[in-house]
């Protein structure tokens, strides 16, 4: 009864971070390139009674042991990086990337970092930036007196200037890729950082390889489906509970046990 309290309350705490994981991902169902998380969990150790396939005579052993578990732990929160829905927005800075790869931007302390968040703007100088302010990479500056800014599949920016009838191609856009993105390590502000389990980037021109395309004028959309997660919480939260009713169920059988004796 003791070990039915201690298991019971590692699957309240399990159930707890899974809550916190379905909250942050409601709480970002209207993000730009956010991508879920999904919290993944393992049993703990087990405590072994009678061990299977242990001799119950001279001729026979037992075809199962009795093995009783201590509980639950959380084994990983990974990041899913399905396909979210594009958003026509008609914005000409606004990208999105149609297949696999990350847009590359500075960070203030010169680290590139990478996002799937394809809404860009110009700062005082003309060149392309995240909300922050960060300068994609490959830096892109667009001239003050161009017209209209163009995008290809490919990654080609070409701007028609004033007085010109033809567009100048300026620069091309880079994509990153990983090995691993569910390894890269979130760090805010829709960026993702690599770490050891994603490997480094691979660099590459959008729509060849293993790349997507780059579609202009579209923003993705967070890949977070409400009703999925709703239901999600919903069997989360009556996890819980019966997890609580567990203690409960345990605690009055120990109360039972000891007014045996008055």
């Amino acid at each position: 009864m003791i070990r039915s309290l201690w298991s019971a309350a590692t699957g309240m705490q399990a159930q707890t971070m899974n809550i916190d994981v379905i909250s942050n991902n409601l709480a970002n169902v209207a993000t730009t390139g956010f991508k879920k998380s999904r919290a993944d969990f393992q049993d703990l150790l087990y405590q072994t009674l009678r061990s299977p396939g242990v001799a119950s005579s001279a001729d026979t052993q037992v075809p199962t042991g009795i093995q009783v578990g201590t509980g639950v732990r959380p084994a990983a929160v990974q990041k899913m990086f399905t396909q979210g829905e594009f958003v026509h927005t008609q914005n000409e800075l606004d990208m999105a990337i149609e297949g696999e790869g990350f847009f590359q931007v500075i960070q203030p302390n010169g680290e590139t970092a990478y996002s799937r968040s394809g809404s860009f703007k110009l700062d005082n100088e003309g060149r392309v930036v995240t909300s922050d302010g960060f300068a994609m990479e490959p830096e892109l500056t667009i001239p003050a007196d161009s017209l209209a800014i163009s995008v290809g599949i490919d990654g080609t920016v070409s701007v028609l200037l004033a007085g010109e009838n033809q567009p100048t191609e300026i620069g091309n856009i880079e994509l990153a890729q990983f090995v691993n993105p569910a390894g890269l390590r979130s760090i805010g502000r829709n960026l993702f950082m690599p770490s050891a389990a994603s490997g480094d980037a691979t660099t590459g021109t959008p729509g060849a390889e293993a790349f997507g395309n780059i579609a202009q004028g579209y923003l993705e959309s967070s890949n977070v489906s409400v009703v999925d997660e709703m239901v999600n919480m919903i069997v989360a939260q009556r996890a819980y509970e019966t997890n609580s009713k567990t203690i409960q169920a345990s605690d009055e059988m120990l109360q039972t046990a000891t007014n045996l004796r008055r």
